[in-house]
């Protein structure tokens, strides 16, 4: 998922973009606080396009793999709910099928670095299962790549964290 959708005509998707952008600049506690505040807004029971794009951006803000998870598994959750007529209100070119490789690549990476390797393989497979509705494109090449950083992870049973990985100072 990419945080360049168009959001004028949605402000909290425009918020949720504009925290993303913070927090992209180094100012991950600033875009933590504005996505904490914005899913107290938005509410459990919201947009599931705000909830999914929102839990999804704010779990990268966290080092533990265990908060993170908490949020990817939020992300996933919403995801089910939204549907393609609702995630092309937001963006005409957008498929929410196209959210899924990315959804499970955070899921297996946050089981794989907390050590629940057959948990991170089930989500990376059904990330490989989604990729072939990746995009050809530099974005569709990061995640391809980054699928391929984390499968290996898992077979080496590594539970460090990955210097691609979305938040990582390196």
């Amino acid at each position: 998922m990419t945080a360049t959708a168009p959001a004028d005509a949605d402000p909290t998707m425009a918020a949720i973009a504009q925290a993303v952008t913070e927090g992209r600049a180094g100012d991950s506690a600033a875009a933590r606080r504005k996505l904490l505040g914005l899913w107290t807004a938005i509410g459990a029971t919201g947009d599931p396009l705000h909830r999914c794009s929102l839990a999804h951006y704010l779990a990268d803000l966290y080092e533990d793999p265990a908060q993170s998870l908490a949020w990817n598994v939020r992300a996933l959750d919403a995801a089910d709910a939204v549907t393609d007529q609702r995630v092309q209100e937001h963006h005409a070119g957008l498929h929410i099928a196209g959210f899924y490789p990315s959804l499970h690549l955070n899921l297996a990476d946050d089981y794989r670095r907390l050590g629940s390797f057959e948990a991170a393989a089930e989500h990376i497979h059904a990330a490989a299962a989604h990729a072939p509705s990746l995009p050809r494109t530099p974005y569709g090449d990061l995640l391809r790549g980054a699928m391929a950083e984390v499968a290996q992870a898992i077979a080496g049973r590594d539970r460090s964290r990955r210097a691609s990985a979305p938040g990582s100072s390196a």
